[in-house]
């Protein structure tokens, strides 16, 4: 048995845990294995846990600037939706109405200030205002 000394403390070899190159940890240190995956598929989960975007929401969002820091601006609204428990909601950010499923963390449609005249919401149970 072996011992080794870290930080004035030992340690038996045995029980120390020394992270593989295959082995990510995660914000929270909950250990990620990605062994066997390429570096795009890995990429992709990581971006999929983000905000997923619609055709629809993606054409309109094209007339817009939305950008980089507004997305995560967003992405912020949407989590304090879901810390309240919302399933569908309205998000208003820059004089535009995002309208989400909170639930699949897709944006479903925006619509801008123009557009946004004489319209009806319906299924919404929640409205986040940025």
């Amino acid at each position: 048995m072996s011992y080794r000394i870290i930080n004035g403390r030992p340690y038996v070899v045995d029980n120390l845990h020394i992270p593989s190159c295959k082995e990510t940890y995660t914000k929270d240190n909950s250990k990620e294995v990605t062994k066997g995956k390429s570096f795009n598929e890995v990429l992709k989960s990581k971006l999929e846990k983000d905000i997923k975007v619609s055709n629809h929401a993606s054409e309109r969002i094209k007339d817009l600037n939305i950008d980089y820091i507004d997305m995560e601006a967003i992405k912020e609204g949407m989590n304090k939706a879901e810390k309240k428990g919302s399933k569908n909601s309205l998000i208003f950010y820059k004089d535009v109405a995002f309208i989400a499923s909170i639930q699949n963390r897709t944006i479903i449609t925006v619509i801008d200030k123009d557009r946004a005249k004489e319209n009806v919401f319906t299924n919404i149970d929640s409205v986040v205002i940025l």
